[in-house]
C-alpha cells in the first residue's frame, strides 16, 4: 500500500506492511515527535504520551460524538439504503455523551457484570476443550480460524440469543464494521459495501426481534428488547444499532486478544513456559499481553470546545485521535516498555480505554482469554509457530491476525 506524504511521520503510516508485524517502533518515533502533535497527512491531533491519552479518555470537554451524520456524500441511488445504518451507527454507545451513553449503557451493563460473567466459566471451559479436541486430531492448525474466532463468537452469540451457527455470516458483517471505524481510505465502491454489510447485520437483527416480540427468551438481546429504566426503552435504531456493536466488538476484538496474545507467548518461550508452569499467574499474565499488544490501538473524540494539552492548543471541533497503542508502550508509564514481563505489578494498561467508555465486555474478554490460554498452554503439545506463514491485518484502530499456523509435535 502506497501512502502519501510517505516521509512525513504519521499515524497513517501504521498501514506501510512494513509495520504489519510490529507497529510499536513507528509508535516510539511518533512519542519522540511529542505526545501531543498535530498530524499533517491525517489532519488530525494525535496523542502518543499515557499521561495525555488517560486526561484525553477521561475529559468531558472532549465527545465521544465523532460518527459523521451527512448524507450529502452519498450517491442518490444509495441513499435509501445507507441512510438506516448511518443513523443507527450514530445511536451506538461507542459515539454518544452523557445523559444518552449513561442510559444506553446502563441498560445493557447488566448483562456484563462480575457475577453474570463469572457464571459462564463453565460453558466457556468447555467450548474451549471442544475446540480443542477438533484441531488437536489434525495435528496442525490455523489457530485463528479454528479457535481464536469461533470461541468468542460463539460466547456473544450464546449471550445475546442468536444462532451461533451463523458465526460465518458474523464475520464477514464484523469486517464490514470494522472498515467503517478503522480509518483506512476507502473507494466510494468499497463505503458502500461496507454499509450494504451493516444493513444486512440490522436487518439480520430486525427479523430476529420481530420474533421475539411473541417468542420471548431470557437472553441479553430479549433484555434489550424489553428494556425499561426510568420509563425511557431502547428506540429501534438504538436497538439495532447496539445489536451490531455487541455482537461485533463481542467477538472481534476477544478473537484478537487470543491471536495477538499466543503470538507474544510464542514468540518469549521463556514467557511462555513461566505460564505453562504457573498457570496461577494467568491473571496478571493477560493484563500483560493486553499492554504488550492490544487488539484495540486507537480511538478517537472531538474537542467541544479549545483545550490546552501537553501544552498544545487544541480547538473546537478539531479530532483527536488516541493511541493506546503508543501509551501502552509509554516508557514514562511502564518500565522496559516494549519487554513482555507476564508478572508485572503496576499494569494500568489503556487496551480497554478509560473512563466513562471503559470497555462494557473487559470482563467477559479477560475471563475467555484466561480460559483460552490455560488450556491452550496445558494442552497444546509443543506447539511449532510456522511464521513465514503469519499473516497480520494492518490497521489503525484494530490489531490482529489473519493467519496463526501452527504444528502439533
Amino acid at each position: 500500500m502506497q501512502l502519501e506524504h510517505e516521509q512525513k511521520l504519521s499515524l497513517k503510516q501504521v498501514f506501510l506492511p512494513r509495520y504489519a508485524a510490529n507497529p510499536y517502533p513507528l509508535y516510539q518515533q511518533l512519542r519522540r515527535q511529542g505526545a501531543v502533535f498535530w498530524d499533517e497527512v491525517l489532519g488530525n491531533w494525535v496523542i502518543t504520551g499515557y499521561s495525555e491519552v488517560l486526561s484525553v479518555l477521561r475529559d468531558a470537554h472532549m465527545s465521544a460524538a465523532r460518527f459523521e451524520v451527512t448524507t450529502d456524500w452519498i450517491p442518490a441511488e444509495w441513499l435509501a439504503m445507507m441512510e438506516p445504518p448511518i443513523r443507527a451507527l450514530t445511536r451506538q454507545m461507542l459515539f454518544l455523551d452523557p445523559p444518552d451513553h449513561s442510559r444506553l449503557r446502563g441498560l445493557v451493563a447488566k448483562a456484563f457484570t462480575p457475577r453474570v460473567v463469572e457464571a459462564m466459566r463453565v460453558r466457556i471451559q468447555q467450548l474451549v476443550d471442544e475446540l480443542l479436541d477438533v484441531l488437536l486430531a489434525r495435528g496442525q492448525s490455523n489457530l485463528i480460524e479454528d479457535f481464536a474466532y469461533p470461541l468468542p463468537a460463539i460466547v456473544i452469540a450464546e449471550m445475546l440469543g442468536v444462532p451461533p451457527e451463523d458465526r460465518e455470516q458474523f464475520v464477514v458483517w464484523t469486517g464490514n464494521f470494522g472498515a467503517i471505524l478503522e480509518g483506512r481510505e476507502l473507494t466510494m465502491e468499497e463505503i458502500i459495501q461496507a454499509f450494504v454489510g451493516v444493513n444486512q447485520f440490522m436487518q439480520y437483527f430486525r427479523e430476529i426481534i420481530a420474533q421475539r416480540r411473541t417468542q420471548p427468551k431470557p437472553d441479553l438481546l430479549q433484555a434489550m428488547i424489553s428494556a425499561e429504566e426510568g420509563g425511557d426503552v431502547l428506540s429501534e435504531e438504538e436497538l439495532l444499532g447496539n445489536c451490531v456493536l455487541l455482537l461485533a466488538a463481542g467477538h472481534g476484538t476477544t478473537t484478537h486478544l487470543i491471536g495477538n496474545g499466543m503470538m507474544a507467548l510464542l514468540q518469549h518461550p521463556q514467557q511462555y513456559q513461566l505460564l505453562k508452569e504457573h498457570p496461577e499467574i494467568i491473571s496478571s499474565a493477560v493484563q500483560e499481553l493486553l499492554r504488550y499488544d492490544g487488539p484495540v490501538q486507537a480511538t478517537s473524540r472531538r474537542a467541544k470546545e479549545d483545550v490546552v494539552l501537553g501544552g498544545k492548543q487544541i480547538q473546537a471541533g478539531q479530532n483527536v485521535l488516541v493511541s493506546l497503542g503508543s501509551a501502552n508502550h509509554d516508557p514514562a508509564q511502564f518500565a522496559d516498555s516494549d519487554q513482555l514481563h507476564l508478572q508485572r505489578l503496576e499494569n494500568r494498561h489503556l487496551s480497554f480505554g478509560q473512563g466513562i467508555h471503559f470497555c462494557l465486555g473487559a470482563p467477559l474478554a479477560r475471563l475467555e482469554a484466561e480460559i483460552a490460554f490455560n488450556t491452550l498452554l496445558r494442552r497444546l503439545p509443543q506447539p511449532h509457530l510456522e511464521e513465514e506463514r503469519v499473516e497480520w491485518e494492518t490497521g489503525m484502530v484494530f490489531r490482529g491476525l489473519k493467519t496463526l499456523p501452527l504444528l502439533f509435535a
